[in-house]
C-alpha cells in the first residue's frame, strides 16, 4: 500500500465523501481514513425515530442530488445511511474504514505525516472532514446521581423501551432535547423537561415549508462575514423543529398543556434535589418571539416581491407556565433516567500543528487554514448555515477542491518556469 499521497482526507461522513468526490473529479490522487464505517454516527448516534429537519430536496451531495419521490418529505435514520452508502457507490472513494488517526504533524521532510493504526503515511496536503460534533458533552454536575440513575448523554438514547420504567428527565432543548422529549411523550412516559434558551421556529407558514422560504430568500446562501452575529453564529442553538410525521412544530406549551413537566434551565444537583433558574417563561416567550420574528420576514419577502401566498393567523400561546418550582427531589418524583442533551464539543488534541485559537477553534477562512496545506470541512457554519449540512458542504468541498488543486499546480509551474529560464539562458 502507498505511503504517501497528495491529499490525505480525515474522516469519512458526507464532507470526507463530497471533498474526495470532487478530488477525484480533478484527478488528484488522496485517501480518506475513517474511524468507524461509513454512516456510522448515523447508524449508531441516532435514537429510533429519528429523521431529518430539513426537506429531503436540500440533501444535495456533489453529483449526488436527491432523487427519490418525495423530496418535500424528511428522511428517517435508515433512509440517511442508505443515502450516504449510495453516495459512495456512485464514485467509488478511496476510502479506508475502520482506521483511527492518532497524530498528525508537519515531519523534518516538510510533509504533512498523519499516524494511524495501520502505519504512518505522509501527504503534502491534509483535509481534516471529522466535523463540529465529535465529543459528546456531559456536565460535572452528572457525576452527583447515584449509580441506580440512568444517564446517557442524547447521542447514547434509542426509544422509550430501552429506558428502565420510571419518569425521564431531559436537560436542554435543542433539536436533539425536544425531539427526543417529543418520542418520550408519544410513547406515554412521564417526561420532566429543562427548557434551555434554543429558538424555535414554525414548520410551515403561509402555504409553504420555512425551510423553502428561507431559501427563497436567499439565507441559506448568506456567508458567515455577512451575518449580523458573525463568527458568534456558530455557538448559536439551532432552532428546534421536526420532521417527524411528515414534520409539524414543537410546541413545548402543548406538551406542558398534555401532562409534560417544564422547568427553566438546571442549575444544580445537591443530594436528592434538583435546583431550576427561573427563567422558564422567559425561554418559552423568547423561542415564540424568534419564530415570530421569522414569520415577519417571510410577510415582508412576500409583500416586497409580490407573492400570492394563503394569509395565516400568528401563533397563540396555549399555556402559560404559572409559579414554577424551583426545586423537585428527583427521588419522590420517581425519576429513575436522565438524559443530557447537552451538544457536542471538538477534540483536536491529536493535530501537533498550530492552527488554533484560543478556545482549541480552527483559524481558517473558509475552511483554508493559516498553516499552507491544512484544511477543514463539515464544519457547522464554515462558510454557510449549510456548512455542516447535506445542503451545502458540496459548495465548500468544490472551492477547497480548487485551491488545493491550484497548490498541487504550483510546484509545477515553479519547475516549468525554472526550465524555460534555463533554456533561454542556453
Amino acid at each position: 500500500m502507498e505511503t504517501h499521497y497528495s491529499v490525505i482526507i480525515i474522516g469519512g461522513g458526507q464532507a470526507g465523501l463530497s471533498m474526495s468526490y470532487c478530488l477525484k473529479e480533478k484527478g488528484i490522487d488522496h485517501i480518506i481514513f475513517e474511524k468507524h464505517r461509513l454512516a456510522e454516527n448515523w447508524r449508531s448516534k441516532r435514537w429510533d425515530s429519528f429523521c431529518l429537519v430539513t426537506p429531503n430536496w436540500q440533501c444535495a451531495l456533489p453529483g449526488f442530488d436527491y432523487s427519490g419521490d418525495d423530496p418535500k418529505g424528511f428522511m428517517v435514520k435508515d433512509q440517511i445511511v442508505d443515502y450516504i452508502e449510495a453516495y459512495a457507490r456512485s464514485f467509488n472513494p478511496p476510502i479506508k474504514e475502520g482506521v483511527s488517526v492518532s497524530k498528525m504533524r508537519r515531519n523534518e521532510a516538510d510533509l504533512f505525516e498523519v499516524t494511524t493504526d495501520m502505519g504512518i503515511f505522509t501527504a503534502d496536503q491534509v483535509v481534516v472532514a471529522t466535523g463540529g460534533y465529535q465529543t459528546a458533552q456531559l456536565p460535572r454536575m452528572a457525576e452527583r446521581f447515584p449509580d441506580h440513575i440512568r444517564q446517557m448523554h442524547s447521542s447514547e438514547y434509542k426509544n422509550a423501551e430501552s429506558l428502565p420504567p420510571g419518569e425521564v428527565m431531559v436537560v436542554g432543548t435543542g433539536q436533539s432535547g425536544c425531539q427526543i422529549a417529543e418520542d418520550l411523550h408519544l410513547a406515554g412516559r412521564r417526561v420532566h423537561l429543562c427548557v434551555g434558551g434554543a429558538p424555535r421556529t414554525a414548520r410551515r407558514y403561509r402555504g409553504k415549508d420555512v425551510v423553502e422560504w428561507l431559501h427563497d430568500m436567499g439565507y441559506y446562501d448568506m456567508p458567515i462575514h455577512e451575518h449580523p452575529k458573525k463568527d458568534m453564529v456558530r455557538a448559536k442553538a439551532n432552532h428546534y423543529v421536526t420532521g417527524r410525521d411528515g414534520g409539524r412544530d414543537i410546541d413545548l406549551r402543548r406538551f406542558a398543556k398534555e401532562g409534560m413537566q417544564l422547568y427553566g434551565r438546571l442549575k444544580d444537583v445537591i443530594g436528592n434535589t434538583l435546583s431550576f433558574a427561573d427563567d422558564l417563561k422567559q425561554n418559552l416567550d423568547q423561542a415564540d418571539t424568534v419564530a415570530e420574528s421569522i414569520k415577519t420576514t417571510i410577510d415582508k419577502f412576500i409583500a416586497a416581491n409580490g407573492i400570492e401566498a394563503p394569509l395565516e393567523s400568528r401563533y397563540s400561546p396555549v399555556w402559560e407556565p404559572g409559579k414554577c418550582p424551583n426545586s423537585l427531589d428527583y427521588t419522590q418524583s420517581g425519576i429513575t433516567s436522565m438524559i443530557w442533551s447537552m451538544g457536542y464539543g471538538t477534540d483536536y488534541r491529536w493535530i501537533e500543528i498550530p492552527i488554533f485559537d484560543g478556545k482549541g477553534y480552527p483559524n481558517h477562512e473558509r475552511g483554508i487554514t493559516s498553516v499552507p496545506g491544512v484544511y477543514f470541512i463539515g464544519l457547522p457554519w464554515q462558510y454557510t448555515w449549510g456548512s455542516g449540512r447535506f445542503s451545502g458542504v458540496a459548495q465548500d468541498a468544490r472551492y477547497l477542491a480548487n485551491h488545493i488543486e491550484s497548490q498541487c499546480l504550483a510546484p509545477q509551474a515553479a519547475v516549468g518556469h525554472i526550465l524555460n529560464m534555463w533554456a533561454l539562458g542556453s
